[in-house]
């Protein structure tokens, strides 16, 4: 009975040991291990084993990026102006043993080497150029943190200005400033809004004006093209008259020769020609010699009817 309570609690004291011996690290964890109180290993992520008794993990050391902002700390530029600046560092332990080793509180040695490089930048700077340049001052201070912190087991990946805080009466004179800046820009854009307007109505105006011109143009180019047509018509309206009274004198020249006339006959024609031009308008015509025969025959033949009318009345 006793043999087996002893058997019992050596099993059990056994299965602790053996428990003790069994070390599961979590994903992006890293244990360093001490035996005897030195250095003896590093334990990474899953299934681990120590001695027991003699092997402790000493310290668990997370391997994500971390990030750590650090309270203001006051500057002064090149032109003597002091300001507040705090800043955010994104770091992550690429190596457990250096980080755990290589320095004494690594976060507080960050965030004084990180005072000190601020203070270095800023002090080659003048207050305008600082608060211009933030990436030149977060590149800067990048590069000078990660080869600070490299034997520390620590790669800095970012820096990042917060804030930057200039005193109260430059603040108020930069307002001021910017306000002014906005002023001069709403009366810039004004004016510019003014010329453009005014450019705008001129355009207007002068495509008005191109218009009506374009349009007078037109007009006068109808109004001529209609003159020209009354002109052309009417001289084919004169053409068709001197046309037909051509042909007429022509159709009455020959219907005249077929008739074979008598030399009286057209001596009387010209008789009527002579008093078709008269019209009683002209004050002298000038009968040639045949006609002046023609003249006395026709008065005589004048005599002859009028005796023969006024003895017919008679009986």
């Amino acid at each position: 009975m006793g043999f087996l309570v002893l058997l019992g609690l050596v099993i059990i004291i056994f299965i602790v040991i053996f428990m003790t011996c069994i070390r599961i690290v979590p994903q992006t964890k890293e244990c360093i291990v001490e035996r005897l109180g030195k250095y003896n290993g590093t334990l990474h992520a899953g299934f681990n084993t120590i001695a027991p008794f003699i092997d402790r993990v000493a310290r668990v050391v997370s391997t994500k990026e971390q990030v750590v902002d650090f309270p203001p700390q006051p500057v002064i530029t090149k032109d003597n102006v002091t300001m507040q600046i705090d800043t955010v560092i994104y770091f992550q332990i690429t190596d457990s043993k250096q980080y755990t080793y290589g320095v004494e509180r690594p976060m507080s040695a960050i965030e004084n080497l990180t005072a000190t490089t601020l203070r270095n930048i800023i002090g080659e700077m003048e207050l305008d150029e600082t608060l211009t340049s933030r990436d030149i001052i977060n590149t800067k201070m990048r590069t000078e943190l990660d080869v600070a912190t490299d034997p520390w087991g620590i790669k800095v990946n970012r820096v990042e200005l917060k804030n930057i805080l200039p005193p109260e009466d430059i603040r108020n004179s930069m307002e001021r400033q910017m306000k002014a800046e906005r002023e001069k820009r709403e009366i810039i854009l004004k004016a510019e809004a003014d010329k453009e307007s005014v450019v705008l109505r001129a355009n207007a105006v002068k495509e008005q004006k191109i218009r009506e011109a374009e349009g007078e143009k037109e007009a006068a180019i109808l109004r001529a093209e209609a003159v020209k047509e009354q002109k052309i018509r009417e001289a084919e309206g004169e053409a068709e008259a001197i046309l037909a009274v051509q042909r007429a004198n022509a159709e009455a020249i020959r219907l005249l020769k077929e008739a074979a006339p008598t030399s009286e006959i057209l001596s009387l024609k010209g008789m009527e020609t002579f008093e078709k031009v008269a019209d009683g308008r002209a004050t002298k015509i000038i009968i040639p010699s045949n006609y002046q025969n023609l003249a006395s025959m026709i008065t005589t033949f004048a005599e002859l009817n009028e005796k023969s009318t006024d003895g017919t009345e008679g009986e």
